[in-house]
């Protein structure tokens, strides 16, 4: 299995991301206060990652690739390859973003995007709103806690979780080496369509990364 070590993206992700940010939410004819309002995020924070004052994490390229109806990899700036239907795990290079490690384990293209993912132990410290959607992952090492509105799961290897991503969620790898999980989630193909999500709920609310 590929090492899970972990670390900041290289200085050329950084300065790739920001204008990729930029371009793809004009792309989808967002604004900057809708993007935001769809993410999670505030306007203010968007800017910053838009102009590569703040580095973005993946919970946070997770949540504005479903606003954008894209792949991380896309905000990444990363060539996607052909459309196959086998990822050799050979093909599969981590990346990283916000202390997570993640592998495409996906083609480009689709309706839903898959992932591999180490998350490791502790607060990531960034909120990740609840969107429209689904989300499905299956812990393969480690232990993690899910926390789905108001109920707390815990989960072992083996174990597997999907929900609906308008209930507001978390998760903590529970282990000092962190958790390593298969992760899908659906893309918002018309993403204009889902503002209408009501006001950005608040930091009291579950989130990814909650501390232990």
């Amino acid at each position: 299995m590929t090492s899970h070590e972990t670390g900041p993206p290289s200085p050329d992700a950084v300065s790739v991301v920001a204008p990729q940010l930029r371009a793809l939410r004009r792309r989808a004819d967002l604004t900057l206060e809708a993007a935001a309002r769809a993410a999670g995020l505030s306007p203010a924070h968007l800017s910053r990652l838009e102009t590569g004052r703040r580095q973005p994490s993946l919970p946070m390229l997770l949540s504005l690739a479903r606003v954008y109806g894209t792949t991380v990899s896309e905000l990444l700036g990363e060539t996607a390859a052909d459309r196959d239907a086998v990822v050799r795990a050979d093909a599969m290079e981590p990346t990283f973003a916000g202390g997570w490690t993640y592998w495409q384990a996906g083609g480009a293209g689709r309706g839903m995007q898959a992932l591999r993912v180490h998350v490791p132990h502790g607060s990531q410290g960034d909120i990740v709103r609840v969107h429209p959607g689904e989300e499905w992952l299956h812990v393969l090492r480690g232990r993690l806690r899910l926390r789905l509105g108001d109920t707390v799961h815990r989960l072992g290897p083996g174990d597997s979780a999907h929900f609906d991503s308008l209930t507001p969620h978390r998760i903590v790898a529970q282990d000092a080496d962190g958790v390593v999980l298969l992760f899908v989630h659906t893309l918002l193909q018309s993403p204009a369509t889902a503002l209408c999500l009501g006001p950005a709920t608040t930091p009291a609310h579950p989130t990814l990364g909650e501390t232990p």
